[in-house]
């Protein structure tokens, strides 16, 4: 690679953009850093990171990892002034469909390509290499990052225009929250059968029952670790952009809905910033 390549600019150093960051450094990137706390900067810093106040003025290629759609328009905007013709941003943020669909647009009439490129796995996951890499866009922008999707995940998937990431990776947040949500009822439900949930869970996961989740959720809930890897909050803010899809389009999404009151109740209780496995303390709450 040459060092034009493999600067990489990175935008937003949440528990998503830290592991993206830690990953670019371990193999050989030199990563230009930008998040509204600067102090969240300090240890890549340390580690030979570069700040920059607008990595899209410079670097080729640059990868943005924020909350919502809302602060991706938020913080994007004000630095357009450094998009140039041949450049590449890879937004990771689970977001609107119909805004990924506008910032590739917006950075197309500068001659730049916008790539939606949701995550699918947590932050611990993507820290070892074990996440999937759902990307909408241009196919040939997308085979100019053939280098970048390894140090994402270790599955990558391109899944048409733009907007496509963005609509598969609601789908997959759809099934994987109402899988957590059901590990965490049957943990829930067998606590109060008087049963050790150490010793159900391995029962599930060598049944037909199984789903991923009881391998990273699983000890997690019964232990109470809830140290975040995925924060129940950013969960709650995707099941609203998956029953927002769903109703405009007249689907009635029941499970969903529901799983989305057990989200509200968990962020009532003051779990909103906590690993989203928290949402068995939802259950385990609600008696009658």
């Amino acid at each position: 690679m040459t060092e034009k390549s493999q600067r990489i600019g990175v935008i937003g150093l949440g528990l998503m953009g830290t592991a993206i960051t830690e990953r670019l450094l371990e193999r050989g990137f030199h990563a230009h850093i930008w998040n509204r706390t600067r102090d969240k900067a300090d240890a890549f810093l340390a580690r030979g990171a570069i700040w920059s106040d607008n990595p899209l003025a410079e670097c080729d290629r640059v990868i943005v990892s924020l909350y919502s759609s809302d602060v991706v328009a938020e913080v994007l905007t004000p630095r357009l002034d450094g998009v140039r013709a041949g450049q590449i941003v890879i937004d990771t943020t689970t977001g609107d469909p119909e805004q990924s669909v506008i910032w590739e647009k917006k950075l197309g009439e500068r001659g730049a390509h916008f790539l939606d490129a949701p995550i699918s796995g947590s932050s611990e996951q993507t820290r070892r290499g074990e996440a999937t890499v759902i990307v909408g866009g241009d196919r040939a922008a997308f085979s100019a990052c053939v280098d970048l999707w390894p140090v994402l995940g270790k599955n990558v998937f391109h899944v048409g225009a733009s907007g496509s990431a963005a609509k598969v990776k609601l789908v997959s947040n759809l099934v994987l929250g109402l899988n957590r949500a059901a590990l965490a009822e049957g943990l829930a439900f067998a606590e109060v059968l008087g049963l050790d949930p150490r010793g159900v869970l391995p029962v599930l996961q060598a049944s037909a029952a199984y789903s991923r989740q009881m391998d990273t959720k699983g000890r997690k809930m019964i232990d109470s670790d809830f140290v975040a890897q995925a924060k129940l909050s950013q969960h709650l803010k995707d099941v609203g952009l998956i029953l927002q899809a769903a109703a405009g389009r007249g689907l009635m999404l029941q499970l969903t809905d529901a799983h989305r009151q057990m989200l509200e109740r968990a962020e009532a209780m003051g779990l909103g910033e906590l690993d989203n496995s928290a949402i068995i303390q939802a259950v385990r709450s609600h008696t009658t």
